[in-house]
């Protein structure tokens, strides 16, 4: 069975004033359908770079992102930027580790809700509303 996600020999590294400082070596994972993978190390091992280097959130100027990142076998270090943001909170996703940074506290949760609905389900202002306003009441 394919997996999900597979990351192979992910490399990342950051551009400092010395040139390209190496963070990430050659991590390799895959995560099947219905599974949950946890990411366990010291502060500043890379477990939050390997993520966002996953979901290709890291800034590409001072950034350098190699190997092999797959989504249902599909590779995303080769998609345009706008195939994923179409991905992105529509496809995959992430739970950031502090989870009061998740939403924005200058906008309503109501609208934050509505934006993802409007933006992968092609949703009306107005069915997005409704739907968040659903999608709360369901979760209290």
């Amino acid at each position: 069975m394919q997996p999900v996600l597979s990351v192979s020999d992910l490399r990342v590294s950051f551009r400092t004033t010395d040139g390209w400082t190496p963070i990430v070596h050659g991590l390799s994972f895959d995560v099947a359908a219905g599974s949950t993978l946890a990411m366990v190390g010291g502060s500043g091992s890379g477990k939050s770079v390997t993520a966002l280097a996953t979901m290709r959130l890291l800034p590409p100027a001072r950034s350098r992102v190699t190997g092999e990142v797959k989504l249902n076998g599909r590779s995303l270090l080769d998609l345009p930027e706008s195939a994923m943001c179409a991905l992105r909170g529509n496809e995959i996703g992430m739970i950031f580790q502090e989870p009061m940074t998740s939403l924005n506290p200058t906008l309503r949760i109501g609208f934050q809700i509505s934006e993802v609905l409007r933006r992968h389900r092609q949703m009306s202002a107005a069915q997005a509303q409704a739907e968040s306003i659903r999608l709360l009441e369901r979760v209290q």
